[in-house]
Order: C-alpha cells, then structure tokens, then sequence
C-alpha cells in the first residue's frame, strides 16, 4: 500500500475510534475491568458514615480528632490484542471485512486502554506467530498498532489458536487483560484455553460474515478455502448442502463457546454487517453486573 493511502487509512480509523472511545465506550471499558487492588491516596477527617474500619488512629491520636485512610483502585492495567491474521480473516460480504473490523475494535479498545493509563500490546498469529509488539503507554503507539493492522502482510495461511495460545501464555507473565479475536475456524486449543484463562482475563472475540453462516440459493457456484486453497463447486440450490454448510459453522461456533463457557472464559460473537459497538457496549455492560 501507498504511503499515503495507508495515512489516509490509519487517520480515517484514528478519527472515528478516537471519537467512540471519547464519547461513548471509555466508561464501559472503565467499569467493566478491575485495577490490580486498592492503594493508599490520602487521610481526611471522619464524616458521619465512614467505615470505622478505615480510621487511621496514629493521625488522629495526634490530631485529637477522628480521621480516615482514603483508597483508591490501582487502575493500571495490561491490555493484549492476540489477533488472527490468517486468510480466512480477509473476507467479507456486506459492510466491510472481518479483518477491518477487527482493525476498527482494536483501535476502540486501545484508545480506551491509553484513555485509562493502561498498556497495550499486540499479538498477530496465523498458523505461526506473526508478530509481537510489546506493551506500551501513548497515542504514538496506538496508531503504529492500527498501521501494523492495515497493512500487515502475513505469511501464514491457516489458523492456530492453540500455538498463539502458549506463545501468549509465555511471553505474558504479568496477568493481563486479553482480547482474543479471531473467527475461531480451528479446534484443538481448549487446554491452551484453559491455562490462559487461569493466568489472564480472557475475552474472546468471534467475528464472522453472514456468507459463512449461510449460503445463498444461487445455483452452481465454486468456493476456495482461503487458507488451504481448496477448491469444491456446490450446488448451492440444494437444500440439503445449504443445510450442512449451516450445520458446519454452527457446530464450529457451538465448539468454541462451549469451550470458552467451560474455562471460565467470555465470548461474543460480532457479524460484520452488525454494529459491533452495540455489541460491546452490550457485553460490557453485563460484564459490569456480574462484578
């Protein structure tokens, strides 16, 4: 890509997550993620309700009067983006592609992260470990993420959760926050799942496109499997190959939240013509409840 079309680009992507994360979606980042503990701020005098707990009785022996000890929470965090980067993330129907708007999600949720002091860093993965750029504070920094996002070039194919799983798990020995997105078209990674979970607070996000939930009535057409470009031709007028490709992708889907709901784990599934803030702001809001 251009220089300038990739500038373009990140500014485009900059401007509107910027905005969404200033106006709307911060507070729910905010709220739905806890800081490390409570750290001590500052002593103030005993107002009728505080806890007697808090009393700091050293500063009010001396001052003869009550006075409590103020806490705060400890709001710096670590944030990862583990992103799939494999071909099938490169495709889309409706309005943009999964791995645009996997670009755009990423811009929000740094944004956010860097609005509330935290770190963020980021892991490309396909059938190998793509990328790592290691956590880091800044605007600077956010905006080399979103270029590396446009325009990353991967050489990988296929997907494996599992493999990016244990790099995660090994280059990570601070507890973080994790958001894991991929379209999960892959099994094999519910121990790596697990372990992750124990060590991280782990989110998956599950983005598809409509055209791989379902498929369309519209006579003889060939697919390709973009990361083993395989290549079949269906009778898409049949219903009993509608239903089996349906079938397909729900079982798959059904895998991964099983296996998410079993570690302990969330997951949300975002389609690519659906808003995908709503669906955050959704999830994050439940996230909040449960605390």
């Amino acid at each position: 890509m251009e220089t300038a079309e990739l500038l373009k680009r990140v500014r485009k992507i900059e401007i509107k997550t910027r905005g969404l994360t200033n106006h709307i979606f911060a507070g729910q980042y905010h709220s739905a993620f806890k800081g490390r503990g409570m750290s001590f701020s500052e002593v103030r005098e005993y107002n009728y309700g505080d806890d007697i707990r808090s009393i700091d009785w050293n500063v009010t022996a001396r001052m003869m009067h009550p006075f409590v000890k103020v806490f705060e929470e400890e709001r710096e965090l670590t944030v990862i983006l583990l992103i799939d980067m494999s071909q099938s993330s490169f495709f889309g129907t409706r309005k943009q592609m999964k791995n645009e708007m996997i670009a755009e999600i990423s811009g929000i949720l740094s944004f956010s992260a860097i609005k509330n002091n935290d770190k963020v860093g980021v892991i490309f993965f396909s059938d190998r470990i793509e990328k790592f750029i290691p956590p880091k504070k800044g605007s600077s920094h956010i905006l080399r993420i979103i270029r590396e996002l446009i325009d990353f070039h991967p050489q990988g194919k296929a997907t494996d959760i599992e493999m990016a799983l244990k790099y995660l798990n090994n280059v990570m020995k601070k507890r973080s926050i994790v958001f894991l997105m991929s379209d999960f078209m892959c099994r094999g990674y519910i121990d790596a799942l697990n372990i992750a979970r124990r060590r991280h607070d782990l989110v998956g996000l599950h983005t598809f496109d409509l055209r791989e939930s379902e498929l369309p009535n519209i006579g003889l057409t060939r697919i390709q499997n973009p990361e083993t470009n395989e290549a079949a031709w269906l009778d898409t007028s049949s219903r009993t190959v509608r239903t089996a490709y349906a079938k397909s992708f729900k079982d798959n889907i059904h895998f991964a939240r099983n296996s998410f709901l079993k570690a302990g784990a969330d997951l949300v599934s975002i389609r690519t013509d659906e808003d995908y803030l709503k669906s955050l702001i959704a999830f994050f809001r439940r996230r909040d409840k449960k605390r």
